[in-house]
């Protein structure tokens, strides 16, 4: 891994390295599958998809919780009204949630690299979350998030001007080093609000850069 000052592009995913917000989420999932009629039982099954494939759009997560959970079809109302009921959900959870220390010191040190979100997560809600938290400043290039899968943000930012080489993906999740493995990027994982029960010996496997919080990155 390169010095932080010395990429041009960072991608930071959003939960789990900018905002400690994972658990909160998966609270949020729990509350809206029982809200739509789902037994404890099914809503637990949801829960346990979701942290299964972290980073993954709650559109496909919403499908699967319909076809494979609850035996439904994928119609326009069901999936309106659980991406509603989510949003309502997340957006009150997440609204005292714990921000990342040393953002201010870290973009100092990376001061002419362009920062970007790129999460799972909706990208509408992140921006009006990030706007009551004052976080948008940090993020010059931009916040991005479902409809719109990690690979196809990335692929796309990624031949933009603003998504130059060298860049670095910084994450929480085996998803986000699969992105960053497929678009050739360097990646470092954040273990200490990851929901990625598993990550030690995923990160021991794969020889991946292991910090426990973001603040940790502005004393290397």
């Amino acid at each position: 891994m390169l010095p932080i000052s010395q990429y041009k592009t960072i991608l930071f995913d959003c939960d789990g390295v900018v905002l400690n917000s994972n658990f909160l989420k998966i609270e949020a999932y729990r509350l809206t599958a029982l809200e739509f009629g789902a037994s404890e039982e099914d809503a637990m099954k949801l829960v346990k998809h979701h942290i299964e494939y972290t980073g993954i759009s709650r559109n496909i997560k919403f499908a699967y919780f319909l076809v494979t959970i609850l035996h439904k079809k994928v119609d326009e109302s069901s999936m309106n009204h659980l991406l509603t009921r989510l949003n309502f959900e997340v957006e009150r959870l997440l609204e005292n949630c714990e921000i990342a220390k040393g953002l201010d010191e870290l973009r100092t040190k990376s001061k002419y690299t362009n920062w970007m979100i790129v999460s799972g997560g909706d990208q509408e809600e992140i921006n009006r979350l990030f706007t009551r938290k004052s976080l948008l400043k940090y993020f010059d290039v931009g916040i991005f998030g479902s409809p719109d899968s990690k690979e196809e943000i990335v692929a796309r930012e990624l031949k933009k001007q603003t998504g130059h080489a060298p860049a670095l993906f910084i994450g929480d999740s085996k998803y986000d080093y699969q992105v960053a493995e497929k678009n050739n990027l360097d990646f470092i994982f954040l273990s200490d609000w990851t929901n990625f029960l598993e990550w030690k010996s995923f990160c021991e496997t794969n020889k991946i850069e292991v910090y426990k919080k973001l603040d940790d990155l502005n004393h290397i």
